[in-house]
């Protein structure tokens, strides 16, 4: 069963017949959406507002980016759907660590600061 319209079942690797005009038209995307966050930088907003718009911003660029310049549109929907799942994953892992962030300033619970730092 094919999943993606340049995959075929009888063939290991996918066939990317996709035309220059397509590839264009994503960079002129991307061009258009790095402008909206240029715009939207120096736009008199709140912070957490800005941010917010420049992330979804991010994360459009970012998936247009994955799908067509790497080719992950012609993978089958499978492979697709893990590489998005294990990214998450990884980036909620990587987010682990901040908790215990303050640590590496201040030290261990009961010990005693680390010389020239400030104990607050």
């Amino acid at each position: 069963m094919v999943d993606a319209p340049d995959v075929h079942g009888t063939e290991p690797a996918a066939r990317y017949s996709d035309t220059i005009g397509k590839y264009v038209g994503v960079y002129v995307c991307l061009l258009i959406l790095a402008a909206l966050q240029f715009v939207i930088a120096f736009m008199g907003m709140d912070t957490t507002a800005k941010f917010a718009r420049m992330f979804f911003i991010a994360v459009a660029e970012a998936g247009l980016a994955l799908l067509f310049f790497m080719h992950l549109w012609a993978e089958k929907r499978g492979f697709l759907l893990f590489v998005v799942v294990f990214t998450g994953f990884v980036l909620l892992a990587m987010q682990y660590g901040w908790t215990d962030s303050d640590r590496m300033e201040v030290g261990a619970p009961y010990t005693q600061p680390k010389q020239g730092v400030v104990s607050q």
